[in-house]
């Protein structure tokens, strides 16, 4: 099962040996034959880098070149592949793999900010020196998402993607329904577990997600990846009354990203949403990642799995170089970088339902006033109900019939005038899938 003795191998060159990077030499050198089989091909690490030598990584990395430098290792004479694990969008990840594509070196790579900041000048410079980025690891973990855009969904006209695309916002909200935890509380777990980036507002404030819906877009509508127009709200403000009223109503609460292109341009938004409880999405706990594609031809697919993890990552990141030794090249998002047209942003306009939560003062005539402003908005109740209250104050939830985004911003900006609402609403769109 091994391949003929006389093919030329090929050679890796890893920057970054954290949980990912590692995840790889293991690959490597657990499934040597079984690597080599299938490319027809050895597949070999020639050099690696990281910042300490000394420190203790679990995996025998002896017989490796090292370099301190990233930039060092990329230009290096017996590397074939350069493959990014370091992170960020700037400084070392960026220069080395821009080394690396001028030295026409191939690059694979599992940075999703890098992508989402300078995606379109990266494709371009891959193009222009005969060289490739695949990315698969960058969105999603170990679901080959990015495939299955490229080329198993490459007949179709993409509708819609949408998915969640955090494992730790879907933890922390999915830990605060099953232990009635308050989010404060979840957050503080998560960040002992270390599920958080070092800057958590990466995760919770949606950053994180919307870096790879982005990404997706980019692919999926032929466009530039224009991440500064991805409508993005965090996790933050959702408490574990609205998590547990949320389900009352048959709904969970997900930080969804969803991208569609339409007659005004192209909707990116990376928010808290109610799904069906029932739908797929609704039934995704932990930090399980979703894909949702919509295509003309295949219709609805849905995509879950591992979101994150030393495993699935590094095998998102073999997946990419297997197809290099494969001799497969494809452009990085799909098409020649130069026909990627800059996408017009849109701010999504399509009617929905939505759960509204209010504080009410406990006034006469609080609750007529709230719906004389929805009314006058345009916005007409589906459901209210109303949970308990304390001694001036209570929580009033609203489910709307569909209506447009317009008219709840407009109804939430006429509510300080009654002088009944107490506080932020909180407004959560219910997206049905």
């Amino acid at each position: 099962m091994s391949a003929p003795a006389q093919a030329t191998p090929l050679r890796l060159g890893i920057a970054g040996l954290g949980t990912v990077g590692i995840g790889v030499v293991k690959i490597v050198q657990r499934h040597a034959d079984l690597l080599a089989a299938r490319s027809g091909r050895p597949v070999v690490i020639t050099a690696v880098c990281a910042r300490d030598r000394t420190k203790n990584r679990d995996a025998d990395l002896s017989g490796y070149a090292w370099e301190t430098d990233a930039v060092a290792l990329a230009g290096r004479d017996d590397v074939d592949v350069f493959v990014e694990l370091m992170g960020g969008h700037e400084g070392a990840a960026r220069h080395a793999t821009e080394a690396a594509l001028r030295a026409g070196k191939n690059v694979v790579t599992a940075n999703k900010a890098l992508l989402a900041h300078h995606g379109q000048e990266l494709a371009e410079m891959a193009e222009a020196a005969g060289a490739v980025i695949r990315f698969e690891a960058a969105v999603a973990g170990g679901i080959p998402v990015i495939k299955a855009l490229t080329e198993g969904l490459a007949g179709n006209q993409i509708r819609r993607v949408m998915g969640v695309m955090n494992g730790t916002c879907n933890y922390i909200l999915t830990r605060m329904e099953t232990a009635g935890l308050p989010y404060d509380t979840v957050f503080e777990e998560a960040r002992q577990l270390g599920y958080l980036e070092a800057d958590p507002n990466l995760d919770v404030g949606g950053i994180d997600a919307g870096h790879k819906l982005a990404i997706l877009a980019a692919i999926a509508f032929g466009t530039r990846v224009s991440f500064e127009a991805v409508k993005l709200e965090g996790i933050g403000r959702i408490s574990i009354d609205d998590i547990r009223r949320a389900g009352d109503m048959g709904y969970k609460i997900k930080l969804l990203g969803v991208a569609q292109m339409t007659g005004r341009g192209l909707e990116q938004r990376m928010t808290p949403c109610l799904v069906p409880a029932s739908s797929p999405l609704g039934q995704l706990h932990g930090g399980t990642n979703m894909v949702v594609i919509e295509g003309d031809s295949v219709g609805q697919i849905v995509l879950r799995g591992a979101g994150a993890g030393e495993g699935p990552t590094a095998s998102a990141v073999m997946g990419d170089v297997m197809d290099l030794a494969r001799g497969l090249k494809l452009p990085t998002f799909g098409m020649p970088a130069a026909q990627l047209a800059a996408p017009t942003p849109a701010v999504t306009s399509a009617p929905a339902s939505y759960y509204l939560r209010l504080h009410l003062l406990d006034k006469p005539g609080a609750l007529a006033k709230v719906a004389t402003v929805l009314g006058e908005a345009g916005v007409s109740i589906s459901r209210m109900r109303q949970y308990g209250h304390d001694d001036s104050a209570a929580p009033v939830l609203i489910v709307t019939h569909k209506t447009t985004p317009e008219a709840i911003s407009l109804a939430i900006a006429g509510f300080p005038a009654t002088g009944v609402v107490e506080g932020e609403p909180v407004a959560l769109r219910i997206e049905e899938l």
